[in-house]
C-alpha cells in the first residue's frame, strides 16, 4: 500500500505539459511515471482503465470569487499476491547536480 497526494503552482500551460506528458506515458504499453511536488512515484497500469472526472464549483455568501475544481480519476486492478507486491513506491526528489 501506500499513498502521494501533492500538490504545486503552475500555469495553465505548465499543467498541459504535465498532463500531456502523462497522457504520453499512459498510451504507451509500460510504466507510468509521474512527479509533482518534491515526491515521484511509478505505477504500471494495466487494461481496463476506469476514468472519471469530477467537476465542481463551491460559492459562499459574502465572497467576491468561486473556487473551481476539476478531479481526473484513474482507477485499475493489479495482480498482488502480497500487500508488498501492490505497494505504491514513492521517493522524495533529490536536488539533481547543475550540468557543467
Amino acid at each position: 500500500m501506500g499513498e502521494l497526494e501533492t500538490q504545486a503552482q503552475l500555469n495553465r500551460g505548465e499543467v498541459a505539459a504535465y498532463l500531456r506528458q502523462f497522457a504520453d506515458q499512459l498510451d504507451g504499453e509500460g510504466d507510468v511515471r509521474f512527479e509533482l511536488g518534491g515526491y515521484r512515484a511509478t505505477m504500471t497500469p494495466s487494461n481496463p482503465v476506469t476514468f472519471k472526472v469530477e467537476a465542481e464549483s463551491e460559492w459562499e455568501a459574502g465572497n467576491a470569487e468561486t473556487k473551481q475544481r476539476i478531479e481526473f480519476e484513474l482507477v485499475w486492478w493489479q495482480q498482488a499476491a502480497t500487500a508488498e507486491e501492490g505497494a505504491l513506491n514513492v521517493e522524495r526528489e533529490t536536488s539533481r547536480r547543475a550540468k557543467t
